[in-house]
């Protein structure tokens, strides 16, 4: 008859076998871990040095490529704004570093720079959109009625796209005796703030979009407020191009909603690399494909057709 105590040694014997089990498989498991470890650190060294140089080397690619088109964008852009006059549209939170690079690429090709108009953040509050469509109602040029359907932002679009651009050149440089208080008014609201001589129309207008998308619950009717910015001036005047950078191409951006817009992206060109040197020089082709009846999304953006338009167009000779 097997006893107490023989259970009791079997019990120990199980246990004490099981600890020195673990003990020398930890052991052996410690050293295989180790080296495993050991080797995967070293492969992961290799990998991330190896990516560091492919960074640096397309870092000093991209400033190679920037500096050649600074140095030669007068060679590049000359002579292709001739006889235009651009003004600078900038939507409500638009990055104030884009000002000064895109008028020196305006004066390169030989256009003649407006001046600016800054959209603020108040115009597109939720809150103000009633203010926006009262103000709009009481400009609108000759007391002419909206379309049936059109948004606050879509009226006060086409008032202000009257005030400062127009699609007759003998016109250019010249107020619209309509519009005289649009500016004023818009400023006096706190809507916008003005900088040059915009006033003084211009042919053809440059639209720079938010640095970031926009976010919250009114965040899609914000972006369509600048897609319909963008469509009232391309309606009144000889031509706009939307730019941005690839940001405004990504999803909820104001590229990406102008592309959805059908009727406005058959009209407006859009440009996604705005904050690059070679882009800025698209803007200037951009343009002149304006001039020419056409439109085109160019850059690098998922909806872009290619980089820059075809060809530098020229446009078509006015009757």
């Amino acid at each position: 008859m097997i006893d107490f105590r023989y259970h009791l040694v079997s019990i120990v014997a199980i246990f004490l076998a099981l600890t020195v089990g673990i003990v020398l498989g930890s052991t052996v498991l410690d050293n295989t871990l180790v080296k495993s470890t050991d080797v995967l650190l070293d492969q992961a060294r290799e990998q991330n040095d190896a990516y560091r140089a492919q960074i640096i080397h397309l870092q000093e690619l991209s400033e190679g490529d920037n500096a050649f088109v600074t140095t030669h964008s007068g060679e590049l852009v000359g002579g292709r704004l001739t006889g235009e006059r651009v003004v600078l549209v900038e939507a409500p939170g638009a990055s104030a570093s884009m000002r000064d690079p895109l008028e020196k690429m305006i004066d390169a090709a030989g256009g003649d720079f407006a001046g600016r108009v800054t959209f603020t953040d108040k115009y597109i509050a939720k809150e103000q959109a009633a203010v926006v469509d009262g103000l709009a109602g009481t400009l609108s040029p000759d007391g002419r009625p909206f379309p049936d359907g059109a948004s606050p932002y879509d009226k006060a679009a086409s008032v202000i796209a009257n005030a400062i651009v127009t699609a007759n050149r003998s016109e250019q440089r010249t107020v619209n005796g309509a519009t005289v208080s649009v500016l004023a008014s818009f400023q006096a609201g706190g809507l916008i703030t003005v900088s040059g001589d915009p006033a003084e129309r211009a042919t053809l207008a440059i639209v720079i979009a938010p640095s970031q998308p926009y976010d919250g619950d009114y965040a899609e009717a914000q972006t369509a407020a600048v897609v319909s910015l963008a469509a009232g001036l391309d309606n009144v005047g000889m031509g706009t191009v939307l730019a941005g950078s690839t940001l405004a191409s990504d999803q909820g951006g104001v590229i990406a909603a102008l592309h959805d817009d059908g009727t406005a992206a058959a009209k407006v060109t859009s440009v996604d690399t705005v904050d690059m040197p070679a882009g800025r020089v698209v803007v200037v082709y951009a343009l002149r494909e304006q001039l020419a009846g056409r439109a085109g999304a160019y850059g690098v953006g998922s909806e872009a057709t290619a980089f820059e338009p075809p060809v530098p167009v020229s446009p078509t000779p006015s009757p």
